[in-house]
This record gives C-alpha cells, structure tokens and sequence, in this order.
C-alpha cells in the first residue's frame, strides 16, 4: 500500500441524490460515509498516489453533478486505508455484533459476532445495511425458512454472512457487479467460517450463470440503489418463487412510492417499511 494519499472530504447540507454517491464510488479508489446524529454526514473519497482536483471538477461537470463543500487532506500513512478507512466501532444491531478485521478478537456479546472487512466494499455501517439486518432477523424469528437465498450488490457480503449465520442450512448466492466486492466478500466469508456456504461471483445484476442456476430462491436481498432496484424489478420477480420474500434498499423516503409501486407491478405486495433516518428498506412477498 502506497504511503501516500490524498482524502476528500464532502459535506452535503442535504442527503445527496444516488448520482452523487455513484461518482464519489467511480472517481475515488475508496469512498466512506461518517454518520451524525443530526444528517449531516461526511462522504470521503481517498485516492493514493496523484491526485488531481482539477480532474475532479471537470469530471463532476462533464456529469452534470454540483460537489457540495469539500476539503481536501493529504494523508502520510505506511498503510492509509488500515489507518484511515477500516478501523470502524463495533455496533450492534438486532441479533448480530458487526466489528472489523482490525480487532484482535470478538468483542464480548451475546449476540451473533460478524467480522468484516469493509474499506473496499459498501459501508458495512450504512443505514440501509442496519435495515436490511433488521428485517433479516425479523423475517427469521417470524419463523420463515429461507433455504435458497441471494444476495444482489452484496458489497462486504455482510447481509449474506448474517443470513448464513441464521438459516444455517440455506444455499446462498452472493453477486456484485464490483470485482473488488467479490473479494472482499469471499475474504470475509473465509474470516467467519462461513466460505462452504456462500457461493459469490461478478455479476450483472442477475445475468451471471450462477445466478441462473441457482434460481428460483425463496429470499432475494438487494441492497443496491434505487435506479437499479426498478430496473431489475422484472428479474427479481421472475427469479423469486411465489410466498418468497425480498429485502430492498438503498432508496431514501421521497423514492419510496415510486420503488414500491413499480414492484407491485411485478406481483410484489409490500409487508413493511423499515427506517434509518431518511434511508429506507423495504420487505416486500410474491404472491
């Protein structure tokens, strides 16, 4: 790892739109989002070696996106993304204890320990990642039995290891269209013990072999972003068994109706609605 990088530091007067955070995830080599109580949170792109803000602006403009306030850091580090990227507090969440590869062991809990690395992947700590656990873990008490799950945009893979760790004898599929994704999940279902029962590979959506395969499954998880959401609706249904479940997110609460409704037209009916400050998550059953 190089020694050297710069960090940028956005802060938004208001939750940004999908294409802002689909820029920072092109431009930079690793984004990060800090999370305050009162929204104002702090999105961060690193880039390590040259970095160019004048590339930024005019690549921002050529995409038609307006930066919010920014700052820009230079970083000395031996190892940046360890000292700067990874290092998360352990959290919890309904049934699971979330901490990162940095901790020399499980904290003490009596709830379900998952360690993840995350500096490469979606945060492991976003607030859709929090409502998609939630609903993971109600879906289970509920006393459903997900025995064929996959997980859409799986990122860390941090909702395939959750699910894995409760339905101990589901077959689970795991598929981002991010090789490095790909990665950093198959090196967290390693670090869990978890490598034998999850299943990942680059894909496109549900264009990957695998994921053919492996279809009809009883759960999809797709934590993604809205765009993508309505534009796989058709796929998701048609790879989901009727009475089966899915779990979407990555939307925020004014594209609620519009996610919901395109995917009542695709014999979804929504279950519930789960909230993390103005991000939201959706449980929603084939008839």
């Amino acid at each position: 790892m190089m020694s050297r990088c710069w960090q940028v530091s956005f802060f938004p007067k208001e939750a940004p739109n999908e294409n802002f955070v689909m820029f920072l995830e092109n431009f930079f080599e690793v984004t990060a989002q800090n999370y305050a109580d009162n929204g104002s949170d702090e999105y961060i792109g690193y880039q390590s070696g040259c970095f160019s803000e004048e590339n930024m602006l005019a690549e921002a403009h050529a995409q038609n996106i307006t930066l919010p306030y920014y700052q820009i850091t230079h970083l000395e580090s031996n190892n940046w993304l360890k000292d700067y990227v990874i290092e998360f507090a352990p959290f919890e969440i309904f049934d699971f204890m979330i901490y990162g590869i940095h901790e020399k062991e499980a904290p003490q809990t009596d709830k379900i320990p998952l360690q993840i690395y995350a500096a490469t992947a979606f945060g492991s700590d976003h607030p859709t990642t929090r409502g998609c656990l939630t609903a993971i873990s109600e879906l289970f008490h509920q006393g459903f039995d997900a025995c064929n799950i996959l997980d859409v945009g799986t990122g860390s893979g941090i909702l395939s290891l959750a699910s894995a760790k409760l339905w101990t004898s589901a077959n689970l599929t795991a598929v981002d269209i991010d090789e490095e994704a790909v990665l950093v999940t198959r090196s967290n279902t390693i670090n869990n013990n978890l490598d034998q029962c999850i299943e990942c590979t680059q894909s496109d959506g549900y264009q990957a072999p695998l994921v053919k395969n492996n279809a009809p499954y009883n759960l999809i998880l797709a934590n993604i972003l809205a765009r993508p959401l309505i534009e796989m609706a058709p796929n998701l249904s048609a790879n989901l068994k009727s009475g089966g479940y899915c779990i979407l997110s990555g939307f925020v609460d004014n594209q609620e109706d519009w996610i919901i409704s395109e995917h009542q037209k695709h014999k979804l009916k929504l279950i519930k609605i789960y909230s993390q400050e103005n991000w939201r998550a959706a449980l929603m059953q084939k008839a």
